[in-house]
């Protein structure tokens, strides 16, 4: 059978990197299993959707790679709903309600006064057509629950937090569709499931218990259950849920200089065994993805290990991947001398005015100045070529017996005005000889 799995937002808001782990974790699934990976968009609450949020979700799987390979939207699919509700009013399996939220608040609480578990009562179950039909002529109109089977435990083998077992009984019949007409999540996203094929969900652990009653509708549709897995949320590097975390999305990210390749990298393994590392090769994480890796500990997104694997990842991305991010005139030669001093690409800029110039005059004291205008002199009858900054020192050596930082650190600060950057070996031919012997005669 082919694995079917879906990323299944909201267009409600951005998306976070909770919403994006889900996603990648999802992607990774299928590929691995050469699958398919769909897209869902949820969008059946028409007050909140948003078209700008369905684009911006599409722009932000595009940025990270995880192009889907079909989209569904709810809003497209009432027809279909419609369709399998009939099935299930036929069967017995969904029925009318009527209370307001202040009497099932009320319910609940008696219940619980009473040493009982806080679920709903069935009490509409009781309820004659007579009664539904006096309901409707006084304009009450009502909400639909799905009608649990109490008859026998609800069991699955869940793909990460193993075997899982509930209760029914102990569980309310949940509400699939308002007084309005309108869906909640449960049955439609069952319903989805079953006409898209999907054969894995995976999904974050808040949503266990959903599953317990979803496993139900499946089987009262005379659908094969998928296979189901919950992950543990992400929390903040503090331990907690943040609000910053919550709504971190893909544009602050982009903004700050974040690649794509670098939150892969990140997610990919945040939660499980393996060790976060800058991995760019997807085929490589790829083949080290396993549910069996996935721990029940809350998985900490830390941003400054993102900016940590940011920059291995930098440090390993060829011209080719960067060339239309640097700034004009800059070339493959300069890019491998400056990138492993970068975290960002962004940063190439400012380093790339290393090379162009101009740079500020270093302040050296009178023995170091004499010293760099002697390198001048030595730099003007040397050879210029790819190693004229190993012939410059070793000449310089020779003559003066400078060694070390006394021998190197002039050198870099009045050829670039910094005491720390590239391997002036790399650095300097980029500067160019003329350039080169202006700033070291100062």
């Amino acid at each position: 059978m082919t694995t079917v799995t879906r990323f299944a937002p909201s267009p409600t808001g951005l998306l976070h990197v909770g919403n994006i782990r889900t996603a990648l974790h999802n992607w990774m699934l299928a590929r691995k299993a050469g699958g398919r990976f769909l897209l869902r968009i949820d969008d059946t609450d028409a007050e909140r959707s948003r078209e700008e949020f369905v684009a911006a979700i599409r722009a932000d799987l595009d940025w990270l790679g995880l192009v889907p390979d079909g989209e569904e939207r709810q809003s497209a699919r009432g027809a279909l709903y419609e369709r399998e509700f009939a099935r299930l009013v036929a069967s017995g399996r969904v029925y009318r309600c009527y209370e307001t939220a202040q009497e099932l608040d009320l319910k609940r609480k008696v219940r619980l006064g009473r040493g009982l578990p806080p679920v709903y009562d069935r009490a509409a179950l009781a309820l004659s057509e007579a009664d539904h039909a006096a309901k409707a002529a006084a304009g009450e109109k009502p909400h639909w629950r799905f009608l649990l089977d109490h008859g026998q435990p609800i069991e699955w083998v869940d793909g990460v937090r193993g075997s899982q077992k509930f209760d029914p009984a102990l569980m309310s019949d949940p509400v699939v569709r308002r007084a309005d007409g309108s869906w909640l999540y449960m049955l439609p996203s069952v319903i989805d499931d079953i006409d898209m094929g999907v054969t894995q969900v995976l999904r974050g652990e808040d949503h266990v218990s959903n599953t317990a009653a979803q496993v139900q509708m499946f089987e009262a549709l005379g659908a094969e259950v998928p296979a189901f897995a919950h992950e543990a949320l992400l929390t903040g590097a503090e331990g907690k849920l943040s609000k910053r975390l919550g709504s971190l999305g893909m544009a602050q990210l982009r903004e700050e200089g974040i690649e794509p390749e670098a939150l892969v990298a990140l997610l990919a393994r945040l939660g499980t065994s393996l060790p976060v590392e800058p991995v760019a090769d997807r085929a490589a994480l790829l083949e080290t993805f396993d549910l069996a890796t996935f721990g029940r500990a809350p998985a900490r997104f830390d941003e400054a290990e993102l900016h940590r694997v940011n920059a291995g990842i930098v440090h390993h991305l060829p011209f080719a991947r960067v060339s239309h991010l640097l700034p004009e005139g800059m070339g493959e030669a300069a890019w491998e001398a400056i990138r492993p001093n970068l975290a960002h690409i962004g940063e190439a800029a400012d380093w790339w005015l290393v090379v162009t110039g101009p740079v500020p005059s270093a302040w050296l004291d009178g023995e170091d100045a004499a010293f760099v205008r002697r390198a001048g002199e030595v730099l003007a009858g040397i050879v210029w070529d790819g190693g004229v900054w190993k012939a410059l020192t070793g000449a310089l050596k020779d003559e003066t017996g400078r060694k070390g930082k006394a021998l190197f650190l002039p050198l870099r600060l009045a050829l670039t005005g910094r005491e720390h950057g590239p391997d002036m070996a790399a650095l300097l031919p980029l500067i160019g000889r003329d350039e080169a012997l202006a700033r070291l005669a100062g």
